[in-house]
């Protein structure tokens, strides 16, 4: 009997390096212009470029407009593959060479005042201690940081989030403890003293889901109501500092950012010895990243650094 041939399937059209190098750079930038320039191209020969790679993956890549440059679903799922394949090719031609460690950048996002007491502080020294690494800070809140992250438009973010999501991995950076706390004029004139009390006073939070003021009262015996008069919500934590020190109302922040106004007086702790619940900082980043290595690197070195 004769058999019977065999099926040949076509082989798979690889994208070249060049073309992924533009792509990734299109998707950082999002500006075609200013990704031509960053890879030495005309913009011409560069959208070439990005049209023969979409061609090659039979997906569009990009959304564009006169207004925007905007990744596909497609684009978005190849973006972190594209990162490392990029990286590794670099690795290649750094272990066949025996050069010095190539330079590379990393995104890191962050709270806008940790990120002014405490990251942009410590550039310089980071910068010092690896000439080949530089790092871009990008300020935002909780929910963008981690979203922006998981899309590859981070490489990481610092966030006290508590995580429960399998596609990201974190290196532990410090403890983050909390104070309830208030202006002394705020609370001689109203006390605070019992939870009934809350009626007179105006809570201030980052949201409307509390997640400040929660570190206070998910320590707080369960049958307690701490039922205020009124809310204020002020999106950043340097804002809430703003309306406590006017007397504006009470408070749950990071015990760091208000040592200094509990040593001074002009902040007290209505509840002293009040246990509030503590979170942690951590650095956060896609558990496919293909710069892990570096980034666990990254949180060694800010962990030797106190909180300000």
């Amino acid at each position: 009997m004769t058999p019977a041939p065999v099926a040949r399937t076509k082989p798979v059209v690889l994208p070249d390096l060049e073309s992924l190098r533009c792509f990734e750079a299109a998707a950082a930038h999002r500006n075609f212009r200013i990704a031509a320039e960053s890879v030495a191209l005309s913009p011409a020969a560069f959208s070439d470029r990005i049209r023969r790679l979409e061609e090659v993956l039979g997906a569009r890549l990009f959304e564009r407009s006169t207004r925007r440059v905007a990744l596909t679903p497609a684009g978005e799922r190849l973006l972190p593959q594209a990162r490392r394949c990029l990286e590794e090719a670099r690795r290649c031609a750094l272990a066949v060479s025996g050069r010095a460690a190539p330079p590379f950048a990393l995104t890191i996002g962050t709270r806008y005042e940790l990120g002014m007491s405490w990251l942009v502080p410590a550039l310089a020294e980071l910068r010092a201690a690896r000439p080949e690494r530089t790092l871009h800070l990008y300020f935002g809140d909780g929910t963008d940081l981690i979203d922006r992250t998981l899309r590859g438009r981070l490489d990481a973010c610092v966030a006290s989030l508590r995580l429960t999501r399998t596609d990201l991995e974190y290196a532990p950076l410090h403890e983050e403890r909390y104070a309830f706390v208030a202006a002394p004029c705020l609370l001689s004139a109203r006390p605070l003293a019992r939870p009934e009390a809350a009626r007179d006073h105006v809570l201030l939070d980052v949201h409307a889901d509390l997640p400040l003021f929660r570190y206070f009262l998910d320590a707080r015996p369960g049958h307690e109501v701490w039922a205020f008069g009124g809310r204020e919500y002020l999106g950043t934590v340097a804002a809430i500092r703003h309306r406590l020190l006017e007397g504006a109302g009470v408070a749950v922040l990071p015990r760091y950012f208000v040592a200094a106004d509990l040593a001074a007086g002009t902040l007290v702790e209505p509840h002293p010895d009040a246990a509030l619940q503590s979170d942690a900082f951590r650095l956060v980043w896609r558990h496919d990243h293909p710069l892990a290595d570096e980034l666990r690197a990254l949180g060694d070195a800010l962990r030797q650094r106190p909180l300000r």
